[in-house]
C-alpha cells in the first residue's frame, strides 16, 4: 500500500517515513525465480529466513536488506542506523569464512532454506568480519553462553553478508495462516475497522491474568488490540506456538470483545536480548500500524540477565518522537486477594502476602503434571488447552 495513502487515512507513518516492499510478484517473480535458478545459491537457517521475510514485508522498515557494516557498527555502539534513526539490533546473515570467499561482491545470491525452496534473493554489496565478542556485549549485557543469544552468535560464521533481498517464496505459517498479515494488510485491516489508535502486544507465552489485566487497560483508552504473538524460533523449553495459538483463540473468544482485537501472528525468531529487543518490537509494530505498545515486566527477557524494568528504561534514552510510537510502560500485576481482582504495586495497597505470584517455570510444571494453575493465574479455559498441548507433546 502506497505511503501517502497510509498517511492520508490517518495511520501513523513507519519508521523512517516509508514502509518497504521488497517481495516479487506475478511476472516479475516468475523472472527471477527463473534467473535465481543459475546464481550462487546460499542455505540460510529458518531464523534468517525469518529475518528475511521481515525485510522483504516492511516488518523490518526502514531495512532494505541484511546490514552493511556501517549501519551494524552503529547499530552496536549507539542504537542507531548510519543515518541516526534508532534501530536497536543488527539484522545480519552470517556465513563461515570459506562460504563468503567463494561470493563475489555485485553478485546475486540465491537463498534456499533446508527444504530446497528458494525464498530469496540477497543483491550482495558487502561482505564483512565482525567481533562476536562486542556484538553480545552490547546486545545481550553478557558473553554468557547460558544465553541462547550469545549462544548462537558463538555458533554461527565470522563473516556478514550484507545488501537489499527481494523476497521471492513467502515461508509457510500452517497451521496458523489464517492470522498472518503483512504490515500493509494490518494498516488496511486497521482502516477498514476504522481504528485511529491501536495498541500492539508482543508475546511468546499464553496469555495469563497479569497480560490480560494489562491488555484490558490499555483497551480503555484505545480503539483496538493487535495480540501479536512471535511465531518464529523460540528457546526449547518455551511453550510451542501451536499450543499457544489455541490458548489465544480461546482466551479472545471467552474474555475480550471481538470488534475490538484482532489476532495477527509475527513471524518472527526471539532473540530474548531484553531492553534492545523492547525497542526492535516497538519499531516493528509501529510498521504495522500500532500506535501503541505495551512494555511490562522484563520485557524480552531471559533468565537473570536483565533487570525486571529496564526494557522500559531504555526508551529514556530517545527522544519520544525518535521511537514514534508511545510507550504504555506497566509494573508487573498480580491478583490480590483481599481486592479481589487484578492490580499493581500503583493500585493494590495490601502486603505481597495477598497477593498470587507464579513464576513462568512454575506454571510450566505444574501444566505437565496436570494440575490447573489457580484461576486468579490463568483463565481454566486455558489451563485446559496448554495441558492438553503438553500431555500430547506440541
Amino acid at each position: 500500500m502506497p505511503v501517502e495513502i497510509i498517511q492520508k487515512n490517518g495511520l501513523i507513518s513507519p519508521h523512517g517515513g516509508e514502509l518497504i516492499n521488497r517481495v516479487a510478484e506475478g511476472a516479475e517473480r516468475e523472472k527471477l525465480l527463473q534467473q535465481a535458478g543459475e546464481f550462487q545459491s546460499l542455505t540460510i537457517s529458518n531464523w534468517s529466513i525469518s529475518d528475511l521475510e521481515l525485510l522483504a514485508i516492511g516488518g523490518f522498515s526502514p531495512l532494505t536488506g541484511f546490514m552493511g557494516k556501517a549501519d551494524y557498527e552503529r547499530v552496536l555502539t549507539e542504537m542507531r542506523l548510519a543515518n541516526g534513526l534508532v534501530w536497536s539490533i543488527p539484522i545480519s546473515l552470517p556465513v563461515a569464512d570459506e562460504v563468503a570467499a567463494k561470493l563475489k561482491i555485485g553478485s546475486s545470491v540465491a537463498l534456499k532454506g533446508t527444504d530446497g525452496i528458494i525464498y530469496g534473493i540477497l543483491h550482495l554489496e558487502e561482505k564483512y568480519h565482525y567481533d562476536k565478542l562486542l556484538e553480545a556485549e552490547k546486545v545481550f549485557r553478557t558473553t554468557d553462553e547460558a544465553h541462547p543469544g550469545v549462544k548462537k552468535i558463538f555458533d554461527q560464521g565470522d563473516v556478514y553478508l550484507s545488501g537489499p533481498v527481494t523476497l521471492l517464496n513467502r515461508p509457510s505459517h500452517q497451521p496458523f495462516e489464517k492470522y498472518y498479515k503483512d504490515p500493509a494488510e494490518t494498516r488496511q485491516l486497521f482502516i477498514d475497522l476504522g481504528w485511529q489508535t491501536i495498541v500492539g502486544f508482543q508475546t511468546r507465552n499464553p496469555v495469563h491474568r497479569a497480560h490480560e489485566y494489562i491488555q484490558k487497560s490499555a483497551l480503555e483508552i484505545v480503539d483496538g488490540l493487535m495480540l501479536n504473538p512471535l511465531v518464529g524460533e523460540t528457546k526449547s523449553d518455551d511453550i510451542s506456538a501451536q499450543i499457544r495459538m489455541e490458548s489465544y483463540e480461546v482466551i479472545l473468544e471467552k474474555y475480550y470483545p471481538s470488534e475490538r482485537v484482532c489476532l495477527v501472528i509475527y513471524p518472527a525468531a526471539m532473540r530474548y536480548a531484553g531492553p534492545r529487543e523492547a525497542i526492535m518490537h516497538a519499531l516493528v509494530r509501529k510498521n504495522y500500524g500500532c500506535t501503541h505498545f505495551i512494555v511490562g515486566r522484563d520485557h524480552a527477557g531471559v533468565g537473570d540477565f536483565y533487570g525486571t524494568y529496564d526494557a522500559q528504561k531504555i526508551f529514556d534514552i530517545f527522544e519520544k518522537n525518535e521511537i514514534g510510537i508511545e510507550i504504555l510502560k506497566f509494573e508487573h500485576s498480580f491478583f490480590c486477594k483481599k481486592c479481589g481482582n487484578m492490580g499493581t504495586s500503583k493500585t493494590c495497597p495490601h502486603s505481597k502476602e495477598d497477593h498470587v505470584h507464579l513464576s513462568g517455570t512454575k506454571v510450566r510444571e505444574m501444566l505437565r503434571s496436570g494440575v490447573k494453575p489457580p484461576a486468579e493465574f490463568s483463565r481454566p479455559e486455558v489451563a485446559e488447552v496448554l495441558i492438553r498441548g503438553m500431555k500430547m507433546g506440541k
